[in-house]
Order: C-alpha cells, then structure tokens, then sequence
C-alpha cells in the first residue's frame, strides 16, 4: 500500500461501494461495505478493493473506492478522452480522427465499458453511422500480409478517404438436440470483404479473422496480475484425463519478453492504449506517428496534423481503465445459484476458468510511469487462468497472434459477465459474437473445452439452467 493510506485513514464512498482503509501495526487492514452499508459477504468480492456494488448500466463504468482527490480528476478526465468522439482536423484536444479508423472513440465499440451492440447483427457487418463495433484483421493464407493493406482492414474513413474494405456476414444455423431431448441452435458466420480500396483480393486467397470488443472488466487487476502465478498455472495446467493443457503467450514488445494477458489470444502485454488510438480511431502518438494509412495512394492529398494526443492524455485513459471497479457477485444464497456453482464444478469449467488469482506485490505502472499501489497484494475472482487453449476446428480463425495459434484462444474472464445484457443491451458472446447466449458459448467449446460441453450436455436440464444461473451471478 502507499505512503498515504499507510498513515491516514481514509473513508472512501464510490456510488453504491464503500471502502476503509486503517492503518495498523502488522500491515495494512481495508474492509468494503455493501450497497446497504454492511460489512460485505467476502463471496461477493470480486476484486478485493476494487469491488463496486453497481448492477445496473453503469456496472462496468464506475470508479473503484480508492479514486478519490486528485485520482478522481484523472478518472473522469480519461473517462471522457474515452467516451468523447474524436473528430477530423488538428483540434489539440478532440482532433486527429482518421483518415482511417474503425469508431469515433473508444466508447463507441464499448459502450459502458463494455460491448457495443455488434453492427454485425445490426447492420450485417460495416455499420452504417460512423463506426463498426468489431476489428477485421486479414492475412494470406500463408500468413503474410497484402500489400496495400496492413493486419487491419479499416472499414471507416472520414470525406474524402476511401475505406479499405467492407465486411459483410451471413450466418447459417444448426439445431441440435442435448440427451434429454431439450434443442438449442448453433449459427456460424461466413464472412466476405466487398469495396476494396485498392486491389481486390479473391476470397481464396484471404483469411478473415472477426473480433467483436471485449469488455472491459478488471483491467487494473489484469495488468497486476502476479506473473510467478500465471507461470505456476502454466506449468500445472496440464489435464490428460480432459484433454487439457493451456500455455502462456509470451510477447516480445520493445525489446523486452512479456506475459501476454489481454486480448482474445493474450497477445498483448498492456492494456493497448496507444495502438487502440493510432489503429482504431486513426489518431498519432509518440509511440505511432504515421498515420495507419501512411505509403496509401489516396493519402497523397492528406493533411498531416503531427502528433494528435500526448502520452499524458493517453495515460489519463489508462488510469480510468485501471480504476474501474469490478461488479461484485450477486444471489450468492440463492438455491438455484448454489446448484448451479456445483454443477460448473462437476462440468469442470473450473480448470481453465480458475476462480481464484492474485495480484502481484509490487505496484503495476501506467504507460507515463504512474504506479498504482491499490492494484497490488489483492485476492481476486475473474474466472479465467488468462492461458491460451485449444478449442478446437470450429472455433479456429486461422489468424496466428504472437505464439497463439489460430485454435488457440485466451480463457476468457467471466467476472461481470452476467451483467452484459443490462449494460448494452444484448449476449452475444465468444470472440466473433457467434454466441447469442451463454448455453451457446458452452456448446462451442471444442478442443480442450470439449470435456465440460459434454459434461454440461449430459447433465439435466435443471443443472444446465442452474449453471446458467451461476455464470449470471457472477
């Protein structure tokens, strides 16, 4: 803990979470209170200190209890530099968006912090109203890239630029039956790229790899988390009974090796500030420069506005993304909720999405230096092992990120994730938003997740509801 909570006493309010902190003789002592200003249940603590009681809208998109004085200044601050949209043009605050880019902000594709309605549902792929809430990256099939055309394909640009490409999306659907004769449906996207910019790739020669936005839930916790840990999980996650065996993605960034964790394949070591403004809202940094569209034909005509956000800014949107809270676990004495934690248990979703982490002891470090002490020595429940496994033939994408292989996927963190249907609207879930719920996202799981989807199958259909129950109440 800092210098400061370890001498003063602090009495911390964060809408509906309270924290206080007390100094002691041994070593630091915290306790949060709930919404109704009880001591709270430490089952329901998802984060430890980071823990906030909000379920409603804003759930993912409210400050920790620790954001307080000046911290609070820089929330907010990166909150909007998050939220606002960016606009075309050299305006030093809000300028710099384009030529190309894929939203006007970042809270365009994650509303709330979270997942914006996907425009490959409404809309059939590129949307219409200034942004798509999904990234197309495209390859060779050989794994090189085209020439006019980056790991990208940017389907957005202001007047007067072309867009690389537009993507388009059908889907055909399956419907299958569990033993107990209960159906559900499978749909599986076909993706095609129209309106080439340049030159025209035939549709065999080319891999088109889909993402939809992650949410953004436990990013301080994630960047903290304690390396000798996931290294630990790695080496014992080795399952032969379940055809399990998840490996970490080591990154090699600035000429440094790093644990990857974040993104769908964990093929980035930080939280992608800078390459989310210079990639998806076309905005130059000190670590991108070049616009993403720079050695394009078109950009011959192209005014050049230099520099278009500080480092400063961009880590005032890193701090809001380290200090959010984390949704506390809801209904943990509920029946149903409880019949439903045992049954992910016996389905042994538990192996690879591992409840329990912990946070490193030393303090993680912002992109400008700024060390966040709060985040460290921290108990925390995302769920996941944050280690890639292979999930088999229908979920590969055939796109290669660091060592991750195109089947091969990050276990996803399940903390919040019951809430997404309040804060924007809808549950289409995996990586591409193939899954329009949770008991589809199970039914995907092949390869190393293929053992708990026959698991869940088997079981009844009140244990299968339930552990849809339990996945809600987290």
């Amino acid at each position: 803990m800092s210098a400061f909570i370890q001498k003063h006493s602090v009495y911390v309010t964060a809408l509906l979470c309270v924290v206080t902190f007390s100094a002691c003789k041994d070593g630091d002592f915290y306790e949060i209170r709930d919404e109704y200003g009880n001591v709270a249940d430490s089952r329901t603590l998802s984060a430890g200190i980071s823990t906030v009681y909000q379920s409603g809208v804003t759930a993912y998109d409210t400050p920790a209890g620790w954001v307080t004085g000046n911290l609070n200044t820089r929330f907010y601050r990166g909150d909007a530099l998050y939220d606002n949209p960016r606009v075309s043009g050299d305006d030093p605050t809000q300028g710099g968006k384009g030529p190309l880019y894929a939203g006007s902000s970042c809270g365009s594709c994650h509303s709330n912090a979270g997942r914006t309605y996907p425009t490959l549902y409404s809309e059939g792929g590129t949307g219409s109203g200034g942004f798509s809430s999904h990234l197309i990256y495209i390859t060779k099939k050989n794994g090189g890239f085209f020439r006019n055309y980056g790991r990208v394909l940017h389907d957005q640009a202001i007047t007067g630029v072309e867009p690389e490409g537009k993507l388009s999306v059908s889907y055909t659907e399956e419907t299958y039956a569990f033993p107990d004769g209960e159906k559900y449906s499978l749909i599986t996207p076909s993706y095609s790229v129209s309106a080439w910019y340049a030159d025209s790739i035939a549709p065999q020669d080319l891999i088109v790899d889909v993402r939809i936005p992650l949410r953004h839930v436990g990013m301080g916790q994630m960047m903290a988390l304690d390396p000798i840990e996931l290294e630990e999980l790695a080496r014992r996650s080795n399952y032969p009974e379940y055809g399990i065996s998840g490996r970490l993605n080591y990154i090699t960034e600035r000429g440094r090796q790093y644990i990857g964790v974040s993104g769908n394949k964990a093929q980035h070591a930080d939280l992608t500030i800078e390459l989310g403004f210079s990639s998806d809202l076309g905005v130059t940094n000190d670590r991108y420069p070049l616009e993403v569209a720079e050695g394009q034909s078109q950009m011959l005509g192209y005014s050049h506005y230099g520099i278009q956000i500080s480092t400063q800014d961009m880590e005032h949107v890193d701090f809001y993304l380290h200090a959010l809270g984390v949704p506390a676990r809801r209904n943990v004495d509920d029946p149903v909720v409880q019949q439903g934690e045992k049954a992910f248990y016996r389905a042994r979703c538990d192996l690879c999405h591992v409840p329990t982490l912990h946070t490193r002891q030393d303090a993680p470090a912002l992109i400008n230096g700024t060390r966040l002490p709060w985040l460290a020595n921290q108990t925390i429940h995302p769920y996941s092992d944050f280690l890639l496994h292979d999930m088999g033939p229908d979920l590969d994408s055939h796109y290669t990120s660091g060592l991750a292989q195109g089947c091969e996927w990050r276990t996803t963190p399940l903390w919040g994730i019951g809430l997404q249907q309040r804060v924007n609207q809808h549950t289409y879930f995996l990586h591409d938003g193939r899954a329009r719920n949770l008991k589809e996202a199970i039914m995907w799981h092949g390869g190393e997740g293929a053992v708990s989807r026959e698991l869940f199958a088997r079981m009844s259909r009140d244990d299968r509801d339930a552990l849809i129950k339990f996945l809600e109440s987290l």
